[in-house]
């Protein structure tokens, strides 16, 4: 798994850096390699996190 991809949790926001059009995402699980994520403009994603390192979007 990517660096940044094994700190990610339920709940947390992420982009995708390689699909800024599918705006922001929420973890929805995180098992293994594999990261769903909810993603604003493209719903349901299962991500490989061995291949995409999904960037945390820290909103206050």
């Amino acid at each position: 798994m990517q660096p940044m991809n094994a700190m990610l949790e339920p709940g947390m926001l992420v982009r995708h850096p390689g699909q800024p059009d599918w705006g922001l995402g929420q973890v929805q699980s995180v098992i293994g390699a594999r990261i769903t994520v909810n993603f604003r403009d493209a719903g349901k994603v299962v991500i490989d996190g061995t291949r995409v390192e999904l960037m945390p979007v820290y909103e206050s």
